[in-house]
């Protein structure tokens, strides 16, 4: 997302919260008070997100002071400060839900990814993410799984081809379906499969799919996928994998190991603003 992008973003937001105006604040608080405000960790986690909370407050004061203490991909443990955040108490107050909304979520996604990314180190299958995101925060939650040490599938309908299970059905089978896509697209894309069993994966290979995802299937079905496919064509595991069986799929020998859960199901990080200093007006 380039910086226009974000702060159009960050404005859309700052107007569903604010509105017209802050009321509390706009008749709490003095015009021209300052304040130091703190953004400390409550939990163990990876940072992700600091600089567009950083935005948030200074798009909504440009003199606002934010001094980052911890960047993303840093680990915090409860009780760190993430960032020191200066200027009029307004701009603090007004802005603080949103700038911990974007760090919360994004620094639970990264968090979350690290946790997998971590569990599987040692074999060579990577945590990929998937589509299942936020409307109009997929490139920075997608962003949040870099940061957590995952890689990016692909953003959207646009920018890969994925032959799914109704568009099996829809186009007359997996044959029918590469054989069409490959004549039509250009050279320089990669064909990936859905493939239900191994029936489905031989069909696949035959057809010179160049990547085959391997939906639910289970860790002896994986296994013999990847004997059958001897390095023809890269392998994602997908569908039920978490953190219970993801270093079985990953002993396989699959590529790839892809969840939607590092981006749907994450629980936002613990993280508090706090005015730790007035100063006079």
């Amino acid at each position: 997302m380039n910086k226009w992008e974000l702060e159009e973003l960050i404005y859309r937001c700052l107007k569903e919260d604010i509105g017209h105006l802050d009321m509390t604040t706009a008749h709490l608080i003095p015009e021209r008070q300052q304040s130091t405000g703190k953004i400390l960790s409550k939990a163990s986690g990876i940072v992700a997100g600091i600089e567009i909370s950083k935005a948030v407050f200074t798009l909504l004061d440009s003199s606002v002071s934010f001094e980052i203490i911890k960047n993303d991909g840093e680990h915090i443990e409860p009780g760190d400060t993430i960032a020191l955040v200066k200027g009029k108490t307004a701009a603090l107050l007004s802005g603080e839900r949103l700038a911990l909304n974007f760090l919360q979520r994004l620094s639970g996604i990264a968090t979350k990814t690290y946790s997998l990314a971590e569990a599987i180190k040692y074999y060579k299958a990577e945590i990929v993410d998937t589509r299942k995101t936020t409307p109009g925060l997929r490139e920075l939650e997608k962003y949040a799984v870099r940061v957590g040490g995952g890689r990016n599938h692909r953003f959207g309908l646009y920018d890969g081809i994925m032959i799914k299970d109704n568009h099996i059905q829809a186009a007359g089978g997996i044959t029918k379906a590469v054989i069409t896509l490959r004549k039509k697209i250009p050279h320089t894309l990669k064909i990936e499969v859905e493939a239900e069993n191994l029936v489905q994966l031989r069909e696949a290979l035959d057809a010179g799919a160049d990547i085959i995802m391997l939906d639910n299937m289970s860790i002896e079905d994986m296994k013999t996928a990847v004997e059958i496919t001897a390095g023809k064509a890269l392998l994602e595991a997908s569908g039920g994998i978490n953190e219970s069986n993801i270093i079985d799929a990953a002993r396989t020998g699959v590529d790839f190991i892809s969840t939607g859960a590092i981006t749907h199901s994450v629980f936002s990080l613990d993280i508090s603003f706090d005015i730790i200093h007035l100063e006079s007006e």
